[in-house]
């Protein structure tokens, strides 16, 4: 199977707890805090192990609370490859309301980077590709980092043989569609904010996902519906993949989950359609895990089953 490489520049601890109800001025007694690594590359990363596939994880890391995040996530991936940066690794907070089943996440800001910084970060990435690896950049970038940054490393990628997977919003989400990828994996609004189209209609979203793989955006085009689904897109067609009726827990790390199951079936050598459905399998199991928990391998494959019943 060729390698994976996940790319995170703006990882974030991730605390999760629980409280009865959230109110103002007053001091909520919450539940255990959870702790864990996150960040969308890094999540990519963890999900495919659990999968049983393997990822190497490059991921920013600084400060105290980058010291703790490395040491959790080593303890848990075994390609865990750290980029030292003088900024401090930011914190997230999930809190569930257990009185309404409501989630309340609130993200904090991540470090301001050098461009020193992400110039070594994108040696880095260089170092890690081969011919024909696929290499995910997912998530926000940090400020100083500019918006072209995933393009640029699917420029590195093209030059070295290799498949660059984007996750990524606004600006960095255009960049990278003029440079040209292999794959983009937006949600309605984010594909809304690019293409700047009416995209209400089921087959107005299916033009505009053609357009792209036509216009050599992206090779493939993934494009999330939530409880509705996927629809994917490829120079064979668009077709849509429909998803299995879940209790939510918890929507943190859905597209995560989403986007390891359909690299890493497609690196396995997988068709689009299988890839498709195991992907969204994968966002549906997320979904039943609580807090930051990242999706659990036997609930993939069961739901995954399901959708081909």
């Amino acid at each position: 199977m060729p390698s994976i490489v996940t790319l995170t520049m703006n990882p974030a601890l991730d605390l999760s707890t629980s409280v009865d109800k959230v109110v103002s001025k007053h001091k909520l007694r919450c539940a255990g805090a959870r702790f864990d690594p996150g960040g969308g590359g890094v999540n990519v990363a963890r999900v495919i192990q659990r999968l049983g596939g393997q990822a190497s994880a490059l991921y920013a890391v600084g400060g105290p609370l980058g010291e703790v995040y490395q040491g959790l996530l080593e303890a848990e991936l075994d390609g865990a490859l750290p980029i030292a940066i003088e900024g401090n690794t930011r914190q997230s907070l999930n809190v569930s309301e257990t009185s309404t089943g409501e989630e309340y996440r609130f993200v904090l800001k991540g470090p301001q980077w050098r461009e020193e910084e992400w110039r070594g970060a994108l040696e880095s990435v260089e170092e890690c590709l081969s011919d024909g690896a696929y290499v995910v950049v997912s998530g926000s970038l940090p400020e100083g980092v500019p918006d072209d940054f995933p393009a640029r490393v699917a420029r590195l990628a093209k030059e070295a043989g290799a498949r660059c997977v984007v996750d990524a919003s606004g600006a960095a989400l255009e960049e990278a569609l003029q440079e040209g990828v292999f794959l983009i994996k937006p949600n309605l609004r984010e594909l809304t904010d690019v293409t700047g189209a009416e995209l209400d209609s089921r087959e107005q979203q299916k033009d505009a996902l053609r357009r792209i793989v036509e216009d050599g955006g992206s090779v493939l085009v993934a494009l999330s519906l939530g409880a509705d689904g996927a629809l994917f897109a490829s120079a064979d067609g668009v077709f849509h993949m429909a998803a299995p009726a879940v209790e939510t827990r918890s929507a943190v790390g859905a597209g995560d989950s989403f986007v390891a199951a359909l690299v890493l079936r497609l690196a396995d050598g997988r068709s689009l359609p299988d890839a498709a459905r195991y992907a969204v399998a994968a966002g549906a199991a997320a979904l039943l895990s609580e807090g930051t928990e990242m999706c659990r391998a036997e609930d993939v494959e069961r739901l995954y089953h399901e959708l081909g019943a």
